[in-house]
């Protein structure tokens, strides 16, 4: 069920102080829950510009349905947003305020008037956002609601786009060699779904936003995400030098780098068996990983 306005605003205003008013449309960007955008007047005018997240297992939207079942905890992105990322100074958006009840878990943050990623042209700002990920990167962080990227993880990703698309199995074997690397490189906190189009621009800020399959996992799956689709070898190389601070990455580093490439590719084919991608982000899929377990191989 919708959650009623008064109730909305009796929940911010523990957080923000006195409400005139609370103004209500849907959000234009795509999340797998409902999200509403919200203009809280407060007492004194002045007008508060909201994200309203409706995280509770109801209301789930019917695009994310086939949504693979382990990803689900309402609880995630509130734990991430109450207690990462209000304590660090990462420029994303600002927690106000959260309900964890059973059957509501409603998260109320800033909502930024920045643009996606994907729609920046300035390939010095793609480099910000690789800086701004190794700064992520930087501290692990103890949260237990965190999906880990363990052997079981990565096993039901490949079942399940090899359900979908039984063309895999001809690079099961790569796939299999990649996984093991993955599993060597060192876990830290991870976005899960650093793509651009989860990416807010706003000035110099570097905003992600849908932190609901954040993770324990290996850094450069993040920059993987960052790196997908329409780039070529030369740009990806760019970014990821940015990512390392400038330093030339040796072999093993790139080795790693398309491994999670693969694991990305694998992922987003075993997504659903009637899931696309939005028009403006089509890739085929499946031929990059097959161009990615070639270069693998």
């Amino acid at each position: 069920m919708t959650p009623t306005t008064p109730e909305l605003q009796r929940t911010l205003e523990r957080a923000v102080g006195r409400i005139q008013r609370i103004e209500r449309k849907p959000c234009p960007f795509y999340s797998s829950c409902e999200i509403e955008e919200l203009d809280v007047t407060l007492a004194d005018g002045t007008v508060l510009p909201v994200i309203f997240k409706n995280l509770s297992a109801h209301a789930v939207v019917e695009e994310a349905r086939g949504r693979p079942a382990f990803l689900y905890d309402s609880l995630r992105e509130i734990e991430i947003y109450r207690s990462v990322l209000s304590r660090r100074n990462l420029g994303t958006a600002r927690y106000f305020a959260s309900v964890t009840e059973p059957d509501r878990y409603w998260l109320f943050v800033e909502r930024v008037e920045g643009i996606p990623l994907w729609q920046a042209g300035d390939l010095e700002t793609w480099r910000s956002a690789a800086r701004w990920l190794a700064e992520l990167h930087r501290e692990p962080v103890p949260v237990s609601r965190l999906l880990r990227y363990d052997k079981d993880y990565y096993g039901h990703w490949w079942e399940r786009a090899v359900r979908f698309h039984p063309e895999l199995q001809d690079i099961e074997s790569v796939h299999d060699r990649a996984v093991s690397c993955l599993l060597d490189l060192p876990a830290t906190f991870i976005h899960g779904e650093f793509y651009a189009s989860n990416v807010l621009v706003k000035g110099t800020r570097i905003c992600p936003v849908d932190w609901e399959m954040a993770a324990s996992g290996p850094g450069l799956i993040d920059l993987a995400a960052l790196i997908a689709g329409k780039w070529n070898d030369d740009q990806r190389l760019d970014f990821a030098g940015a990512y390392c601070g400038g330093s030339k990455l040796s072999k093993s580093t790139l080795h790693a780098l398309d491994c999670c490439r693969l694991h990305l590719t694998v992922r987003l084919l075993g997504w659903a068996s009637d899931w696309q991608p939005p028009a403006a982000h089509a890739h085929d899929w499946l031929r990059e990983a097959r161009e990615i377990a070639a270069v693998l191989a």
